[in-house]
């Protein structure tokens, strides 16, 4: 039986964030090549993004593998890359079918193939799992694709959409084609044999954060798998793969609280030599607590809570149902349970100041989480803030929409200065830090992660080419990162 074949090529784009601590799978493109093969084609990934490829590189992997079809994800920064692999697809074979899809493409569909029909053929909206087989097979027999819901694509010149199409009702049915993963792509930079995988045990946030676009991805839902099958796909990823650090993708894992407890309950009993990587909430995390050592108990060593706002009319412009002293009170549980504890503080809106810019430094040694962002907030063109930021936009290139650059340009400061000032929030609070984890006893793990952690951080995040920028990284931050290497044995 002829089987198409469909390459997933991730767009080889790098800003310095999510690659400063290590390199992951992309659990869409999992997802999605495990029904694809499920409805009877062959699909293959090619993760552009972890190998560092360029579009030399990817263009001879589509020549190799002459696929029918070429599909990629973008959320808005990745966006400009992806279409350049869909632009080398048509370059190689104008008569592969190319699609797009991801957030970006959910949202922007008319804008993506009004002037990219050249390149983008169809775009899958919102979860793809089922959308993509049922396109595939109707572009294979011969069907009309008008009938296939939940995509958009152009006929009679023009872009159409059609109708919307219901989330997956039982995440648990998916067949996630993990045997395609080329493993060892995938380190941790900051832990010696680590080998790591992204997973989800549930789907979807009910949070109506103005600044964020997954409550609106995923229409204000919430769905959660059976915990015994979450569980058990990280033993058989560990026992299977020799995978032993997992980041959960959840944006809510904890949000039911009986559920969260089956799977550390679960995870603990066991014992798998395994850590996870956790994003929740503050509000979870204080119900928690009174079962924080069960969170440790069950190898988690990482959890980001969002604060993303300092003022109580700044977390009100975000949308943010956060309060300062029950943040400050969730970090300090993390922390005194002996896992990591990381937050990200929102900077660079309209009415950003010098002095707003040093309160936020200063609420960020109030909150004193292990690890601190001070992230650039990105106008995403779908978001709820989007109106009301767009007269201070700036910068239209989607690829800087990545939380680093000033996108927004504030009434009283220039892009150039809020740069340097956000650069001098993260100087200003790590050299703070550094001598404390340098010394710290009583967790050997949770201090060689952390110097090991920030020695990747300043060798590979954008922090290293910023400080470029501006005249190179101070002296004194170079004899840190110096004595780091020497006490944790870089």
């Amino acid at each position: 039986m002829n089987r198409p074949k469909v390459l997933f090529v991730t767009p080889p784009y790098h800003c310095g964030v999510l690659e400063s601590a290590g390199r992951w799978p992309h659990l869409g493109f999992i997802y999605l090549a495990g029904e694809a093969r499920k409805a009877g084609f062959h699909p293959v990934i090619h993760d552009a993004m972890s190998r560092f490829d360029d579009l030399e590189a990817i263009r001879r992997r589509i020549e190799a593998e002459r696929p029918a079809f070429v599909a990629t994800s973008a959320y808005t920064a990745t966006f400009p890359a992806a279409l350049e692999v869909l632009r080398a697809a048509k370059a190689v074979d104008p008569a592969i079918t190319t699609l797009a899809g991801g957030i970006h493409p959910t949202f922007m569909w008319e804008e993506t193939l009004t002037a990219h029909g050249d390149c983008v053929d169809f775009c899958v909206l919102g979860e793809g799992e089922r959308t993509l087989p049922e396109l595939l097979a109707a572009l294979r027999d011969g069907g009309d694709p008008g009938a296939v819901r939940g995509i958009a694509f152009r006929r009679g010149g023009r872009p159409v959409r059609t109708a919307p199409r219901p989330l997956v009702a039982d995440l648990d049915t998916l067949a996630p084609a993990w045997d395609l993963v080329d493993w060892d792509d995938y380190p941790l930079y900051f832990m010696d044999g680590a080998r790591v995988a992204i997973l989800n045990s549930s789907r979807g946030c009910t949070n109506r954060c103005a600044f964020c676009s997954q409550h609106l991805f995923w229409q204000g839902t919430w769905r959660a798998r059976r915990p015994e099958r979450f569980v058990a796909e990280i033993e058989s990823l560990y026992r299977g793969y020799g995978v032993n650090v997992f980041f959960v993708a959840d944006e809510v894992p904890t949000r039911d609280r009986a559920r969260w407890e089956r799977i550390l309950d679960l995870l603990a009993a066991r014992r798998l030599p395994v850590h996870l990587l956790i994003e929740t909430c503050t509000s979870d995390i204080l119900r928690d607590a009174d079962i924080m050592d069960r969170y440790r108990e069950a190898g988690i060593l990482f959890v980001y809570v969002g604060v993303e706002a300092g003022t109580p009319e700044r977390l009100a412009f975000f949308q943010k149902d956060v309060e300062i002293r029950a943040a400050k009170r969730a970090i300090d549980l993390i922390k005194g349970a002996g896992m990591i504890a990381e937050s990200a503080l929102i900077l660079g809106t309209p009415d950003e100041t010098e002095a707003s810019v040093r309160e936020a430094l200063e609420l960020a040694r109030y909150y004193d989480p292990d690890y601190m962002h001070f992230l650039l907030l990105a106008p995403w063109p779908y978001a709820g803030l989007y109106p009301e930021l767009a007269p201070h936009v700036a910068e239209h290139d989607y690829a800087k929409y990545n939380l680093v650059e000033p996108v927004i340009r504030p009434r009283a400061l220039s892009r150039k200065r809020l740069k340097e000032l956000v650069l001098a929030c993260y100087r200003e609070f790590y050299m703070e830090k550094l001598p404390a984890w340098l010394e710290m006893e009583g967790n050997d793990l949770k201090r060689e992660c952390l110097l090991r952690g920030m020695e990747a951080i300043m060798e590979n995040s954008y922090l290293k080419r910023h400080h470029g920028d501006l005249g190179g990284m101070p002296q004194q931050v170079r004899l840190l990162v110096a004595r780091l290497a020497g006490r944790s044995g870089g």
